[in-house]
């Protein structure tokens, strides 16, 4: 019987596609110039099936509908244009030139199509001719020209997109979509850049929402959503082939300067109009930036007191220097640390392959099947400086899709393979050749000890031939025998502890995944009263790390979420006001399921002008690490906020705060310092000590109003306008507590002395807990961007953005570090058509200062001066070849910045770049 069924089923879906088929033709030119249009979509209106225009502008298209039928028309700087078709004759349409200020289509604002200039939300976009002019030497690069974004450089191959504040160098924040898949890893819960998306040659178009978009996106949609869509098999054929060689390191003083290369190709073919598929395949190798930031941050020493001098100096991008101890009689003294040039491995890497395979079942309805596969070396900067080395993230997608739905689902693996912790591996370098005062080398368990007790020998003048009360020469004695950076026994060393995964190495082990399955229909062409557009989504996290990150040797780490939305959309006025209400529930099976809302109106009161309002909530789930690390570094142990992930721990129930603990401690030494008895001491301080009262760790919150204009003014300025104000709580933050193995109340509620005691003869555990803090703050801010059409195909936009962050009565140590400065602006000037071949274009941006605050620092604030940038292209167009040579440079000026502290300086880039596009088409 199921056979017979599978049979039917097949039998069904090709008789769909057997229907008789019209064969229609057509030319499609330029009404002005009358050249041949290449490249020119042709799309029956309601269908998936279409074609583009060959090098002679003519298009041939087979379809089972029957005549009468549409076609729709367009390319980029053209009008679009609608023509009906009766017979089966040839077709010439002339394309009118447009200015195309307004008419750009764009879909992730309430995922259904529609003009930008009636999105219910400020969006942006870089369309396929953006792209091609973008002066960065990859479009990932580009979108920072846009308003309201920030990108933040780890490395080449690593820069995070941000919106609207609170930004960090890993970004949960922000939802980062390719054709429609998560490109966040599984075990980071972010997007490391783009270095597992798709290459220029392949990438059609890019959208980005700045703010919450939780109400249609879920949660992870908490600061914006980043989509980006590659290139259809069936409209775009051929193969494509890039070639970029630049350098960089140009004037740095660490670095000579370096090549950088990246070859991308890309080939697709159809057949019939019922099968197509692609090839991408890329690769990207060049010498990093180097972070080379050597400030003294010792929190224990004086500003004023900081310093190379500084002898229990804490060097920024130094490691190993963490490990500290106040000697009697000597005072503070921190180990000689590694600089990070000599523990990252710069040398960067890309590789990326992806293939995608689609039927067209009946003209309706699609079957798409797609993979993709990245391999990279990144550097980025969270807790601790990462390597991540050798990663690979692989993606698998089925995706069934009609004209009005879509059913989609896929699956997102990571292998971490030789990824290390660099602080880690300073410190562990460090522990292997330290001698005893008899000169032998001690195990890494004593090899602190016996550092700082040779470092107290020699400066106390205990050591023959060794000058007392000199730090410089007890640093000397104490770091005999220290391994140097390139030697054979540092490198051998070296890459052992990144074999070791850990807390006895540097190696990181991450091979969790995630399956997610999601779909939509829009119902609108069903209902005629009101546009209606329902979705939803499952999820579940398998994470794996072995032990090293969570308590998964012996039991999984499974975390299941999903949600449903509901859009209602509906005009008044002639169509000149459109109001939108969205509606989503999520569920997380670790919280407590949540509504998330939107509500938006659109009023245009000409095809000219239209002022847009919304207000919506937005939330963000704790990362499975948040949920379930697990984590015992010895002093303390690193624990997620789940109430499963601390059973049988008894630390919730029975903690101290840690700054009570440090109060109890202080006054009891006081105390018996003065001649109390002990036992009196303890009693008379107890009283200092506080039970601690930390919930379970729940989602962020946030609530946004906004209001913005977007108009075309004399037929070649457009406006766009935006305003909003946002108010956030419930930010997850860490928190210390101590944990006695005496209980700390007794039956009556009093506490306990022998809790108290515990503390006095070290019988605790201390836990940094995963938790929320329920302070309010609020931000604001504005942008507002001009683009400008000149005579002569010249074009010049200018944007500017203005973000506010107000603490009010919070507690900062409460609130996530706002990272954000609060001017910026850019401008960008250029012409694809100086003349028939040449084209440029120039992007100029500048920030001001601000303080970035991050957990390589300890939320320690450190300064990024305010600085500008250039990037510009010239391109050189060979039509005979389908060839365009673009000479360009990121950072023209060679301008050393900093963009988030503790990472890397960035300096110019200086590339050429020769793409072949759609030979064999």
């Amino acid at each position: 019987m199921k056979k017979t069924l599978l049979i039917l089923l097949i039998l069904g879906f090709s008789s769909l596609g057997l229907t008789a088929q019209t064969k229609l033709t057509g030319k499609i030119t330029d009404a002005e110039s009358g050249e041949n249009i290449i490249g020119a979509t042709v799309l029956i209106k309601g269908k998936l099936t279409g074609t583009v225009t060959d090098n002679s502008g003519i298009f041939e298209l087979n379809t089972g509908v029957e005549l009468p039928l549409t076609l729709e028309i367009s390319y980029m700087g053209f009008q679009k244009t609608s023509v009906e078709v009766q017979s089966n004759s040839p077709i010439e349409v002339k394309l009118i030139q447009a200015t195309e200020l307004l008419s750009e289509v764009v879909f992730s604002a309430s995922k259904i199509e529609e003009t930008i200039f009636e999105s219910p939300v400020s969006i942006e976009k870089m369309d396929i001719k953006t792209i091609r002019e973008t002066p960065s030497m990859s479009f990932y690069e580009g979108i920072q020209n846009l308003k309201g974004v920030e990108l933040v450089t780890s490395g080449l191959t690593y820069k995070q997109i941000n919106t609207r504040g609170f930004n960090s160098i890993g970004n949960p924040r922000m939802l980062q979509l390719v054709d429609g898949v998560d490109n966040q890893t599984p075990g980071l819960n972010f997007a490391v850049g783009n270095l597992f998306g798709s290459n220029d040659l392949d990438m059609e178009s890019v959208e980005l929402i700045p703010g919450a978009a939780s109400a249609l996106y879920g949660p992870v949609a908490f600061n914006g959503v980043l989509m980006m869509r590659t290139k259809d098999p069936f409209l775009y054929q051929g193969l494509s082939v890039q070639a970029k060689t630049g350098i960089n390191h140009v004037n740095d003083s660490f670095a000579d300067p370096s090549g950088v290369y990246d070859f991308s190709i890309r080939y697709a073919k159809a057949f019939n109009n019922k099968f197509a598929f692609k090839l991408n395949a890329s690769y990207f190798t060049g010498l990093d930036w180097y972070a080379t930031n050597y400030e003294d941050i010792d929190a224990q020493t004086p500003v004023e007191s900081r310093g190379d001098n500084n002898p229990a100096r804490d060097a920024l991008n130094i490691y190993g220097d963490e490990v500290a101890r106040t000697l009697p009689g000597i005072g503070r003294v921190s180990r000689t640390g590694y600089e990070e040039k000599d523990l990252m491995n710069y040398d960067s890497k890309g590789l990326g392959f992806n293939t995608s395979l689609h039927y067209r079942i009946n003209e309706n309805m699609e079957l798409v099947y797609g993979y993709q596969a990245g391999k990279g070396r990144a550097a980025y900067t969270g807790s601790n400086r990462f390597m991540l080395n050798n990663f690979v993230l692989q993606q698998h997608k089925l995706e069934l899709k009609g004209t009005n739905f879509f059913l989609r689902g896929y699956l997102v693996t990571e292998n971490s393979n030789d990824s290390y912790n660099t602080r880690a591996l300073g410190q562990h370098i460090n522990r292997t050749w330290v001698r005893d005062l008899n000169g032998e080398v001690v195990s890494s368990d004593q090899a602190d000890n016996t550092w700082f007790t040779r470092y107290a020998a020699a400066f106390g003048g205990n050591i023959p031939a060794v000058e007392g009360g000199n730090h410089g020469l007890a640093r000397s004695f104490a770091d005999e025998g220290r391994m140097i950076p390139g030697s054979g026994d540092y490198n051998a060393e070296k890459d052992r502890l990144i074999g070791v995964q850990g807390l006895d190495g540097a190696g990181i082990l991450s091979q969790s995944k995630f399956y997610h399955a999601e779909g939509q229909y829009d119902f609108s062409n069903q209902i005629k009263v009101v546009d209606v557009l329902v979705g939803g989504n499952f999820r579940l996290y398998d994470m794996f790390t072995n032990g090293t990150l969570y308590d998964d040797l012996d039991k999984d780490v499974i975390i299941k979420e999903g949600g449903a939305f509901v859009q209602v959309s509906k005009r008044f006025l002639n169509d000149k006001l459109k109001f939108t209400f969205s509606e989503r529930y999520d569920k997380n099976e670790n919280f407590e399921g949540r509504f998330t809302p939107r509500v938006s109106g659109v009023f245009s009161p000409s095809e000219r002008h239209s002022f847009r309002s919304s207000f919506q909530n937005g939330f963000r789930n704790p990362t499975p690490g948040d949920q379930y690390i697990f984590l015992n570094v010895g002093p303390i142990i690193i624990l997620g906020g789940v109430p499963s992930n601390s059973e049988g721990l008894n630390v919730y129930e029975n903690s101290y705060t840690a700054a009570s603990v440090g109060a109890f401690g202080s006054a009891f030494g006081q105390d018996v310092g003065s001649g109390t008895p002990p036992p009196q001491a303890l009693m008379n301080n107890m009283g200092l000590l506080e039970k601690s009262d930390v919930d379970y760790i729940k989602p962020e919150r946030i609530s946004t109003f906004e209001i913005g204009y977007r108009g075309l003014w004399m037929d070649n300025l457009s406006v766009d306008l935006n305003y909003y104000y946002s108010r956030y709580t419930d930010f997850i933050i860490n928190t210390v507590v101590i944990r006695p193995d005496s209980e700390i109340l007794l039956d009556n509620g009093d506490y306990n002395p022998a809790a108290a005691m515990d503390i006095l003869s070290g019988n605790i555990q201390a836990f940094q807990l995963y938790t929320n803090a329920s302070d309010v703050v609020s931000s604001q801010g504005a942008t507002l961007g001009l683009n400008y059409l000149l005579p002569r195909g010249y074009s010049l936009g200018v944007n500017g953005t203005w973000a506010c962050f107000d603490l009010m009565e919070a507690d900062p140590s409460n609130i996530a570090a706002f990272n954000t400065p609060e001017f910026r602006t850019g401008v960008t000037f250029g012409n694809p058509e100086l003349t028939k071949r040449l084209g440029f274009n120039v992007a100029w941006r500048w920030q001001d200062a601000f303080d970035w605050s991050g957990t390589l620092t300890q939320l320690r604030p450190g300064r990024i001066d305010a600085y500008s940038m250039v990037d510009a292209q010239l391109s050189y167009r060979l039509p005979q070849w389908k060839s365009v040579v673009k000479l360009g440079a990121n950072n023209l000026f060679d301008n050393q910045v900093y963009q988030a502290y503790g990472s890397p300086t960035v300096g110019g880039l200086y590339y050429i770049s020769l793409t072949f596009d759609e030979l064999f088409r």
